[in-house]
């Protein structure tokens, strides 16, 4: 009788479970060592996927990346520029979100990252057939790129104690109701989230009026 076979050590395999280990423990908690008692193999069958913990952990955040909907910059999607990079923010932001942890390696940059650079290439592509110069377009890729990973770095109405105490009116006189800020945590963050990107596009809109819309003479 054959014995019953483990599951194949896969790429996948091992990213999905460091995956969940940055989800539940951090950064640190990964190791070639830690994984391999995840998996229930030795330690050294990992080297025949990723050479360095560095590598796992670039994968990790490539595997976040392929979470990022890309579909608004296809070329037959009907959203327009602003839309599209207002549906994109959206889905980057709730990706980022969902693993908080891993946004410190995803903001060293794409590298050799491929979903990563597949984001980029759609972000910059997109601006460019809108008629952005490319200048620009790479431009709005940084910014927005800067916005979205600033606000899942962290919440900031979760950076207020619930404790109304702390905030004696006689220091702080406009921070009577910051108290209040942590429970309704999720509902502000949204809120500013929107409304800077909302800005931040209002922004955009202006601009591309001036140097692609505009009538050049």
């Amino acid at each position: 009788m054959a014995r019953p076979r483990k599951p194949l050590l896969s790429t996948d395999r091992i990213v999905d479970a460091a995956r969940a280990l940055v989800d539940s423990e951090g950064l640190a908690a990964v190791s070639t060592r830690r994984l391999a008692a995840e998996l229930g193999v030795s330690g050294p069958s990992l080297y025949n996927h990723f050479r360095t913990k560095d590598q796992i952990l670039e994968a990790v955040a490539d595997s976040v990346s392929a979470q990022v909907d890309l579909s608004m910059f296809d070329a037959g999607d009907p959203r327009g520029w602003r839309t599209a990079l207002h549906d994109w923010a959206v889905s980057y932001r709730a990706a980022l979100r969902a693993h908080p942890n891993i946004v410190p390696v995803l903001a060293q940059g794409p590298g050799r990252r491929p979903a990563g650079l597949r984001l980029a290439d759609a972000v910059y592509g997109a601006m460019t057939d809108a008629g952005w110069p490319p200048a620009q377009a790479t431009s709005i890729g940084a910014l927005m790129r800067y916005f979205v990973l600033g606000s899942a770095l962290g919440s900031f109405a979760g950076g207020f104690v619930d404790d109304e105490a702390a905030y004696d009116p006689a220091d702080y006189p406009h921070l009577g109701q910051a108290h209040l800020l942590a429970e309704k945590q999720d509902v502000v963050d949204e809120r500013a989230f929107e409304t800077g990107l909302a800005a931040l596009l209002d922004g955009l809109g202006v601009q591309y009026d001036q140097v692609v819309a505009a009538p050049h003479h």
